[in-house]
């Protein structure tokens, strides 16, 4: 923790604004909406008007990675410029470390206020917890602490409260007060909204699955509910223009992992959520920021939700002269067109470690009823109390799971089997074979070594990270 604050500490007297009036930050995330689930990505049946309006406007990115084929760490990776092995967010429902520097802390120090609305899933909601969006850095917060749906109990800064309607409209009304009270005191903000939807169950308002007439059920509910969210995310910008604040604010919207199995689509990539292919890692991603971007544009590079620390860091002119090691680089320079490619190629590691089941709706009402008996749930798997510890050292030698590194247009699969520690190798070519059909791995026989030893040189990098190295 002494690291962490000589950090924040050093942070507070190199920050230096671009203006006297630094842009707000709005980050947007959805939940388990995949790569071609957006009608602006060619899907036949989907309707996304307000996210087709931006991507016609605003900047498009169409080569842009969660940062993992699971919620919880890409969630992890957009708080710390980190891979989310490094701090211990292996799968779903695992929290972050206390000692890491999220961007909330980090933009906390230029004079930002913060708030987080909607999914949390990197540790507990109540008050108490190290991992909470406040012990995080959050002013507010107004939080779940998984997938959440209609009628949601959420926590305020700690303290369940009932909301009615749909889940995307509710994050959408809590955020919009955070930003109108901001606006109103003319102090920039940092506000993370990170909706529910279209996580499984999926339970559409009856008016959003009627517009899906003539499909089954299950599509009727799971299309009404991304079309709930584009109206909630259409509502969410639409107010930055009301308050006339839309110039200096920078609008970022992406997904946590790629396609659902079944029912969403990866746009024909190999694979859905939970694989380390494209299918389970390209998400839909849009940016804006009027006073800096008049025109429409389309980033094809690589791009990974790990970058949007650095890239908002950069954004605020916030420098930290000393960093844990940063997987994400700012994306700056290509979104002003200063360069077309990426400094650096992007890894991957699911480790297959197991998730944690989180239940948002037993937990929130768990505590709802507890508080108003004047009780506080003292379970430490839901106060998340074992968030910061470090345990036995992994070796820097072996990395089981599936591993891979992206060094545009080449991708390499490390596969890794946890019992026997064999290791199987894939390469393809993704500006000639985006769905990984065809392994070129014998075909580049002076490209793979050096592949090889980058991955395997970042994987270890990684454990030593996990091990608690850049903690001290």
């Amino acid at each position: 923790m002494k690291s962490l604050i000589a950090l924040l500490a050093l942070a507070a007297v190199t920050s230096q604004a671009v203006t006297t009036a630094p842009p707000n930050i709005v980050l947007v995330m959805a939940d388990d909406q995949g790569w071609g689930d957006m009608a602006y990505n060619g899907h036949p049946r989907v309707r996304t008007p307000n996210f087709d309006s931006m991507a016609k406007s605003g900047i498009r990115f169409d080569q842009f990675h969660a940062a993992a084929p699971v919620c919880s760490p890409t969630r992890g990776s957009v708080m710390t410029g980190r891979t989310p092995n490094r701090y211990g967010v292996f799968s779903w429902g695992h929290p972050i470390r206390p000692q890491e520097l999220t961007i909330a802390k980090a933009l906390k120090t230029a004079g930002y206020r913060t708030g987080h609305f909607g999914k949390w899933h990197l540790g507990s909601v109540q008050a108490a917890s190290p991992a909470s969006p406040g012990a995080c850095g959050f002013d507010e917060w107004v939080s779940a602490p998984n997938f959440f749906d209609l009628d949601p109990i959420l926590s305020v800064k700690g303290r369940a409260t009932e909301f009615k309607g749909d889940s995307s409209d509710v994050t959408a009304e809590v955020a919009i007060q955070f930003i109108r009270e901001c606006a109103r005191d003319e102090k920039p903000f940092l506000a993370v909204v990170w909706f529910g939807s279209p996580h499984s169950p999926h339970r559409a308002l009856e008016q959003d699955a009627a517009l899906y007439e003539g499909l089954t059920q299950a599509e009727k509910n799971f299309y009404g509910e991304i079309t709930a969210m584009d109206r909630a995310f259409g509502r969410l910008r639409n107010e930055l223009r009301s308050l006339d604040i839309e110039q200096d604010t920078v609008l970022w919207y992406c997904s946590d992992n790629g396609a659902l199995p079944k029912i969403g689509s990866s746009g024909g990539r190999r694979g859905n959520k939970g694989k380390v292919y494209e299918g389970g890692l390209l998400v839909p991603a849009l940016l804006e920021w009027p006073a800096q971007f008049q025109e429409a544009k389309v980033i094809s590079a690589p791009c990974v939700t790990s970058d949007i620390l650095p890239t908002v860091l950069d954004i605020a002119d916030v420098k930290l002269e000393k960093t844990p090691p940063l997987d994400g680089v700012s994306l700056l320079p290509l979104l002003n067109g200063e360069k077309r490619s990426r400094s650096m190629p992007i890894g991957f590691w699911d480790s297959g470690t197991k998730g944690i089941g989180t239940p948002s709706d037993v937990w929130m009402r768990d505590l709802l009823e507890a508080q108003k008996k004047g009780e506080e749930p003292s379970d430490p798997l839901r106060l998340a109390a074992d968030a910061g510890k470090i345990g036995d050292p992994v070796p820097l030698n072996k990395f089981p799971g599936h591993s891979a590194w992206l060094d545009w247009p080449w991708k390499l699969h490390r596969i890794e089997d946890k019992k026997t520690g064999d290791v199987e190798w894939e390469l393809y070519d993704l500006s000639a074979d985006p769905d990984e059909s065809r392994v070129l791995f014998a075909e580049q026989p002076d490209r793979v070594p050096q592949m090889q030893e980058a991955l395997e040189n970042w994987l270890e990098s990684v454990a030593r990270s996990l091990n608690g190295e850049d903690y001290r």
